[in-house]
């Protein structure tokens, strides 16, 4: 039988607004819950409980942050009072980043930007990037999340998809990661940079048929060292995260075609479910942040004990 393919955004895809009954299990997550009445003084005197994980007057960008993981991340840098740029290739974001951006503005005390970008566009990034350091003269992290996948069968990928994988996921992340240490090179201020890996970077996923997808994020997690290392000195963190499965939209259309793994995912982590993008805000947060300092050239792998069976 002819194989199917399927090719989408991965981890920056809208978050379901709810579960499935075999997915409800997935815990109530803390977040900070702010009224039309709270002020940025009440704001900042709760970071002030944890100063390290503060993140104010902080630039952040995050790629593929115009839905998804991406926005979802994007919201809790907000929290911690950081400016946020979304950049992604949408022309224009979700219909959820608009909320966020206004809550950002009124509640928080922040703001939420959108630059349209395709991260293969490397001069177009350069310019985009440079230009927000510019405006604020400084620019202090990245979390890179803009990523593809295609599952297709090792014996049926084309040169061209695999290269299309390896653009976006690979070149496209080392060239949004340059572009940013530049920037923070320029300005001696240093940083923190994040890279979106995954757990199918260090295992073969069962049942999972992406050879390329799998490749590009074991060369994310090696690219995550190799930077580190260079860009130490310049006072630039960088580290990766490696999540498990998430819920998204894409992700419930997928079990529709392939019910089986609706069963058996989630028996094949410690916890016995599925993951949600609210369960990767800490992290977020974390590797913005001083609270995480002295952390560089590592991996945060966030998979419910998929990967250590």
């Amino acid at each position: 039988m002819r194989s199917q393919r399927l090719a989408h955004r991965l981890l920056i895809t809208r978050p379901l607004p709810s579960l499935r009954p075999s997915i409800q299990a997935l815990p109530v997550v803390p977040r900070f819950a702010f009224s039309t009445t709270t002020s940025r003084r009440e704001h900042d005197r709760t970071t002030k409980l944890l100063p390290e994980f503060g993140l104010r007057d902080k630039i952040i960008l995050v790629s593929g942050g115009a839905r998804g993981l991406g926005l979802t991340q994007a919201e809790a840098l907000l929290e911690a009072g950081a400016t946020v740029y979304a950049l992604d290739i949408l022309p224009s974001p979700s219909s959820s980043f608009h909320p966020i951006a206004e809550r950002a503005r009124l509640d928080l005390g922040t703001n939420l930007h959108y630059r349209q970008i395709d991260v293969r566009d490397v001069p177009a990034l350069n310019e985009t990037i440079s230009a927000i350091a510019d405006e604020h003269g400084r620019l202090d992290g990245l979390i890179a999340a803009a990523g593809i996948q295609q599952e297709t069968p090792a014996l049926e990928y084309t040169a061209e998809d695999a290269n299309r994988m390896f653009s976006v996921n690979v070149t496209g992340a080392f060239m949004t990661a340059q572009a940013v240490a530049r920037q923070m090179v320029r300005f001696e201020q240093g940083g923190s940079i994040v890279i979106i890996a995954s757990m199918s970077g260090s295992v073969a996923n069962r049942g999972l048929i992406c050879p390329a997808y799998n490749a590009s994020k074991a060369a994310v997690l090696q690219l995550g060292r190799n930077l580190a290392m260079e860009w130490g000195e310049h006072g630039i963190r960088v580290n990766t995260i490696s999540p498990g499965y998430i819920v998204t939209q894409m992700v419930e259309e997928l079990f529709e075609r392939f019910p089986e793994r609706k069963t058996e995912w989630p028996k094949q982590n410690m916890l016995g479910r599925l993951s949600g993008p609210r369960e990767y805000r800490g992290a977020a947060v974390f590797l913005m942040s001083d609270a995480s300092s002295f952390m560089t050239g590592a991996d945060l792998k966030i998979d419910g004990g998929h990967s250590a069976w």
